[in-house]
């Protein structure tokens, strides 16, 4: 299909659609209804939604990149091997949606409500989670390496076997978080522990 530049799509109904490799750059979407959809193999690069409605919908290996989603509702939707690197998520519905692997690498959540949210497996380098709620989420085996985790809620969150280099530690609430014992070693010596 070929590649649709800087177009502005407003008020479609586009729910139920069946879309695959679609390719957008530098287009905006406004008040677009995309519930039930299915996306697959399509590309986003430089797009802006607003008040877009994913929900129950399906995306599967779409490229999503340093796109700007504003009010975004991901209501039950799920997003099976994406790319959304260095996309950002301003007052968007993020729950329940099921992530299934993907980079979301340099993504920014930040102050998204991300409770129980399934993560695990999912690339998070350098994600800005400043502030987002990850209460018992599921982050095992999620590669947050050099994330900005600074004022995230963790309470009953699932870390187990996620890679934490480079990411602050202190200062984490981690109440009832479930730790392995390399990430426990990981936490007692950003409190100022000496382990031996």
């Amino acid at each position: 299909m070929a590649k649709i530049l800087n177009e502005t799509f407003s008020g479609k109904d586009w729910a139920l659609a069946d879309v695959e490799r679609a390719d957008y750059e530098d287009c905006a979407f406004h008040d677009i209804d995309w519930s039930e959809a299915r996306l697959t193999g399509c590309t986003f690069t430089h797009c802006h939604f607003g008040n877009v409605r994913f929900n129950a919908s399906e995306l599967t290996r779409c490229a999503i990149t340093q796109s700007v989603m504003q009010r975004v509702s991901f209501f039950d939707a799920t997003v099976t091997g994406c790319k959304l690197t260095g996309t950002q998520f301003i007052d968007c519905g993020l729950r329940p949606l099921t992530i299934d692997g993907g980079d979301w690498g340099f993504v920014s959540l930040r102050g998204q409500n991300l409770t129980s949210a399934k993560l695990a497996g999912l690339r998070l380098r350098e994600a800005d989670l400043e502030g987002a709620n990850l209460t018992k989420a599921d982050l095992r085996g999620a590669d947050l390496s050099n994330a900005r985790l600074k004022d995230v809620v963790l309470k009953g969150a699932d870390l187990r076997g996620a890679d934490l280099d480079g990411v602050v530690l202190r200062g984490l609430d981690l109440t009832g978080a479930k730790i392995d014992i390399s990430q426990a070693g990981l936490f007692a010596q950003a409190h100022g522990a000496v382990i031996g």
